[in-house]
């Protein structure tokens, strides 16, 4: 989008609620306008809903969750004019998890009353509808990263082997992180009339460790959320095989979001044929030579399904090959009987 239409994804788009309007309805008009066939909408990559987008929306503090809660304990926000945006890495490195604030004095941060004010502000000119931080659209579907993933962003790569050799003191932080993710999501619904329906958590950490270690440290979490907030779609990227038994046992599962290299056919085995599923090719195979490893990636799959609840989803990078994507959707309309859905 940056090189198409020449938009800058500057602290100005995430800050201020008319220039992120501004430019996703422009990002989206092109979407709409080059790429028709496709079906697709400008979004943060798997977390907006397009059958719960309207061109009313406006996000308020669009960035990404565990962003957010960093820049509430001093990390620096890190914008780039064409890329993702991020913060300064490790802001809890040697933090004494005792001296953590709790998780209601974050809500008197300037960045909360800022967000605060601009939603307040929406709601009263009435023009556009305020999808608050911590949402996507207007479904009511929270979105958080999984209290792994966010920890090892807080901490670094060392918060593994503190699982393993201190692990009172990780843990410590772990409940701290999901007990913030909790506050400041009810906080925000509350703030813009949005009811919670569902959340989803993004554990993208979790494929890093062990069935035992995800018991001991990450289904806590997870359940802890689910059961603050309802039904929840749990998403882990890497191959999550080994994890599946695991992952079932979290509290309020509904539906899950994997990765292409998790085995479909376990996936069934456990989870039976009527349970939701969402799946990403590889995204490797979009920037191939030719369309073969992405066609032959989504026979095997959709043969394991065996006609399971089956959807299979992508996001669009720069290096993708549109003729790629083209031929997987071509394949997967023509199983589908004319629906790309």
């Amino acid at each position: 989008m940056a090189q198409h239409l020449d938009v800058v994804f500057d602290r100005a788009y995430y800050f201020d609620a008319k220039i992120r309007h501004d430019t996703d309805m422009r990002c989206n008009q092109y979407a709409a306008r080059e790429l028709p066939d496709l079906d697709i909408f400008y979004t943060e990559s798997n977390l907006g809903q397009f059958e719960h987008f309207t061109h009313d929306q406006v996000l308020v503090g669009g960035i990404q969750p565990n962003m957010i809660l960093g820049m509430l304990i001093g990390a620096d926000f890190v914008p780039h004019p064409a890329m993702d945006a991020d913060i300064s890495m490790t802001p809890l490195m040697g933090i004494d998890p005792d001296s953590l604030p709790s998780p209601e004095r974050l809500l008197d941060h300037d960045l909360i009353r800022l967000f605060d004010a601009q939603i307040a502000q929406i709601k009263n000119d009435g023009a556009l509808s305020p999808i608050p931080p911590f949402f996507w659209d207007a479904s009511g579907r929270a979105t958080l990263h999984g209290t792994l993933t966010t920890a090892q962003k807080f901490l670094g790569e060392s918060l593994f082997i503190d699982l393993m050799t201190e692990p009172e003191k990780g843990v410590k932080v772990m409940d701290w992180i999901t007990e913030c993710s909790i506050v400041l999501t009810r906080h925000f619904s509350e703030v813009a009339d949005l009811p919670m329906t569902a959340v989803h958590i993004g554990e993208c950490s979790g494929c890093m460790v062990n069935s035992d270690m995800f018991e001991q440290f990450v289904l806590p979490q997870a359940s802890r959320i689910s059961e603050s907030f309802g039904p929840l779609r749990f998403h882990s990227c890497g191959c999550s095989t080994h994890l599946l038994e695991s992952i079932k046992r979290i509290s309020n599962l509904a539906m899950l979001d994997l990765g292409g290299d998790t085995s479909m056919a376990r996936v069934r085995d456990i989870f039976g044929r009527d349970f939701p599923v969402d799946m990403a090719p590889m995204p490797a195979d979009f920037s191939a030579d030719s369309s073969e490893p992405i066609l032959n990636w989504a026979k095997q799959v959709i043969e394991q399904n065996a006609g399971g609840n089956l959807r299979i989803n992508y996001h669009l990078e720069p290096d993708y090959k549109l003729e790629i994507v083209r031929s997987l959707n071509r394949y997967v309309t023509n199983l589908n009987n004319g629906s790309n859905h």
